[in-house]
């Protein structure tokens, strides 16, 4: 005898996931699904929608926002979807290959502005022998980096320090090359950090950045960018600019820009690519002990990703990638890359 299905059940979780994913509301799914089953005209699923967070609506106008917001769930969901020691999208090849541009030694150092966990120091410290300094703003993956790092045996050559973007006003010594991932977006005051960064750098020294930026000026005119910076609020606010605003900043802080491209696309690639694997992650978790705990981690950790990837595949939100580099004592020749 089939089972008969209501709408009160609750979805399976991978067609939840999947819904969550695409837009589109879980509830409709179900309703069509039991209208299939029952042989009734199934009601039309309506288009994909942005699901509203279930927690209580972000005052953006609030200086207090939440600070951080890796909890332990959290963080252990990002590594099932990212690879171990990373919080977002690229893994080991992905942080080499978009380094390359660094060109990177063992006699060099490296700044990293938003280490997270620590695994693109690591990364890069393994391969290039550099030696890396990350700073992070939440204190939880300071601490976790850290120990990643001396588990690892590289406790000295990735280190990574807890800081204030708003109130940091040095970064104890000079560097040869600094790397900004998906990090600056959060800033308020970009101007201050870009010419703190360019001062700690040494003549002739680079600067990687890749970020979110807006796609027009006209984005912040519609309403689901408007639900789409309150969703990301509620873990880190945005500051979000243009590309011609940020390359103007760079400017402003005497950074020459060497390269200026929109690696959108390649982006979008690594994050659905990711996300295809998370019905294995989750049947992984379905077994642990806080299963239920985890698995719903991860259903809001692929809301806040979906949105993440339909605002970028709508061409609001793109990003973007620069090469600065910080005017050196004679003029720097390609051979120096």
């Amino acid at each position: 005898m089939p089972m008969k299905a209501t709408t009160r059940q609750a979805l399976p979780f991978k067609l939840r996931l999947k819904a969550w994913w695409q837009g589109y509301d879980s509830a409709e799914v179900a309703a069509r699904l039991y209208a299939g089953q029952t042989g009734k005209e199934p009601e039309p699923v309506s288009k994909p929608v942005v699901k509203k967070p279930e927690t209580a609506p972000v005052n953006l106008d609030d200086p207090e926002l939440p600070f951080d917001p890796w909890d332990s769930n959290r963080v252990e969901i990002a590594q099932y979807i990212w690879g171990e020691g990373y919080c977002g999208p690229g893994g080991p090849d992905h942080i080499i290959d978009m380094c390359k541009l660094l060109a990177l030694s063992p006699e060099m150092s490296l700044l990293e502005i938003g280490a997270n966990l620590g695994g693109p120091a690591r990364t890069l410290a393994d391969k290039y022998g550099s030696w890396v300094t990350g700073y992070e703003t939440s204190a939880r993956l300071v601490e976790l980096a850290n120990e990643k790092s001396h588990m690892t045996g590289l406790g000295k050559k990735a280190i990574v320090k807890h800081y204030d973007t708003e109130t940091i006003d040095d970064f104890d010594r000079n560097f040869d090359r600094a790397l900004a991932k998906e990090t600056l977006y959060t800033i308020k005051d970009k101007a201050r950090l870009l010419a703190l960064v360019e001062h700690h750098l040494k003549p002739g020294g680079l600067f990687l950045i890749t970020d979110f930026v807006l796609g027009s000026e006209s984005v912040p005119g519609k309403e689901s960018y408007r639900e789409w910076l309150e969703s990301e609020s509620a873990k880190r606010r945005p500051y979000m600019v243009t590309s011609q605003d940020f390359a103007q900043l760079l400017k402003n802080a005497r950074f020459n820009i060497r390269v200026n491209e929109d690696v959108s696309a390649s982006y979008i690639n690594i994050v659905n690519n990711a996300w295809k694997g998370a019905d294995k992650v989750a049947a992984q978790l379905a077994h642990q002990d806080d299963g239920e705990t985890l698995l719903q981690a991860l259903l809001a950790e692929a809301e806040f990703w979906s949105r993440r990837a339909r605002m970028l595949e709508s061409g609001d939100l793109r990003v973007w990638r620069f090469l600065a580099g910080k005017k050196g004592d004679r003029p720097v020749m390609m051979s120096d890359w």
